[in-house]
């Protein structure tokens, strides 16, 4: 029975062809593989070579800053440039100011007119001397201080009109009660001998207090032939106060006191020192 089942399977079994072999059984669904497809071959896709980015430009480096050089020293400040100095012949508005200042001080001048003659260099002369200072009649440094300052002189006499004459400084001074009215630039007697109509005299002027006695309203000539005096006042023998032409800063006369012109005639004219006018004479 088991021979007959075997040979009932073989005959049931088609022919094969030597070398091939069954896939399945007969009775059983034959399933057929797929078969595995062959992988396409993919062309590589072109590799966009990236443009090379610009390179940026080297931020510049900032240099370093230069050291400051050292502060350069401060120039020397230029002194001042010095005034111009003001002497005879000088004109123009510096020359008023001059003018009007000395006026308003006491000093004896002329009205302002911007000409440095000869009335605006005794004025000068009066204030230098006043002021102690070298008499050159020029308005420097120093006489410009004095001019500043108001150097004027103190008089000696409290009360009454007075001409005082002060003949170490070589100024005669109108006082009223104490107060300077007016300084004039004076020169006195110099001291030294002299020979006059066959005598020998001494030129001084005496110190003391007189009063003025005999005037000449006009020139007068000298007894003793000694020159002209304009308006003379004499207070004491024939030694007066008289106007002349020369009047240095310095002591030159015979023994009188010698004043400009233009002054004798204020003297007379304005101030009124008539007869009897106190004189001091130190």
């Amino acid at each position: 029975m088991a021979a007959l089942v075997l040979a009932g399977c073989q005959a049931g079994l088609p022919d094969l062809e030597p070398g091939r072999t069954p896939s399945a059984t007969a009775d059983g669904p034959t399933t057929t593989e797929p078969a595995s497809p062959s992988p396409t071959p993919t062309a590589p896709e072109p590799t966009e070579t990236p443009e090379p980015e610009p390179t940026p430009d080297p931020t510049p480096t900032e240099a370093p800053a230069p050291s400051a050089p050292p502060p350069a020293p401060e120039p020397t400040p230029e002194p001042p440039p010095a005034p111009v100095e003001l002497a005879r012949g000088a004109t123009g508005e510096r020359v008023v100011a001059l003018q009007q200042r000395l006026a308003d001080l006491g000093y004896f001048i002329g009205a302002p007119d911007g000409d440095f003659g000869g009335g605006t260099q005794q004025a000068v002369w009066a204030l230098q001397k006043a002021a102690g200072l070298s008499r050159d009649g020029v308005v420097g440094p120093a006489t410009q201080a004095a001019l500043d300052e108001g150097v004027t002189p103190q008089p000696r006499s409290g009360s009454g009109k007075v001409i005082e004459i002060d003949l170490d400084r070589q100024l005669l001074l109108a006082v009223e009660d104490g107060r300077v009215v007016t300084v004039v630039n004076a020169s006195s007697g110099n001291g030294e001998s002299y020979e006059a109509k066959g005598r020998t005299y001494r030129a001084g002027t005496p110190r003391g207090e007189f009063r003025v006695g005999r005037q000449v309203d006009g020139n007068h000539s000298s007894s003793l032939e000694l020159g002209d005096m304009w308006r003379p006042k004499f207070f004491t023998g024939g030694i007066a106060v008289h106007g002349s032409g020369s009047i240095p800063p310095w002591p030159a006369s015979h023994g009188c006191v010698r004043v400009a012109n233009s002054a004798m005639n204020w003297l007379w004219d304005s101030w009124h020192a008539d007869p009897g006018t106190t004189v001091l004479v130190y």
